[in-house]
């Protein structure tokens, strides 16, 4: 992810987590951020003119070692169930493990099953709930990957 991508990517956001989406500011501070954080983002050939691509998803990483903690995930309703996530989490689990990280966190709402499903299938495991953390009501599932245990997916299938 570079500068140019932010307008899009908060408008994405917000289109995505409504209510609990990030100002665009938020973006432009963690892009500023190169030494402890990683962005990334999912292009593919776009359908009108296959030589340019789109931005179907975004993903981002801080990563203070020994912990890495995946801060976003978003993939565009009609491009879910493609791999899009599954790509951007191994890239960021990836990065992780450069950046001398012992564990990766995450945090998912209890109202997305799909994220919560792709997330274990990486090894990841729920040790903590914060009760209504977001403004839906929601609560928030804090999970954790010890990567040196780790054993990444190498299925295509991807259920988020």
């Amino acid at each position: 992810m570079v500068e140019a991508d932010i307008d899009f990517i908060a408008a994405l956001d917000q289109q995505l987590f409504g209510v609990d989406a990030w100002p665009r500011e938020m973006f432009v501070g963690e892009l500023a951020q190169p030494e402890t954080r990683r962005y990334v983002i999912a292009e593919l050939p776009s359908a009108v003119e296959p030589s340019q691509k789109i931005i179907v998803g975004y993903a981002g990483l801080m990563c203070v070692a020994p912990i890495g903690d995946i801060q976003t995930i978003g993939v565009l309703p009609d491009y879910e169930g493609r791999g899009m996530a599954r790509a951007m989490l191994t890239e960021l689990i990836a990065e992780a493990r450069r950046r001398g990280a012992d564990d990766v966190m995450l945090e998912v709402s209890s109202t997305n099953p799909r994220a919560q499903a792709l997330y274990r299938r990486y090894g990841f495991e729920h040790i903590h709930t914060r009760r209504k953390y977001y403004r839906d009501g929601s609560d928030g599932l804090i999970m954790r990957l010890p990567l040196a245990t780790a054993d990444l997916p190498t299925t295509s299938k991807d259920p988020s």
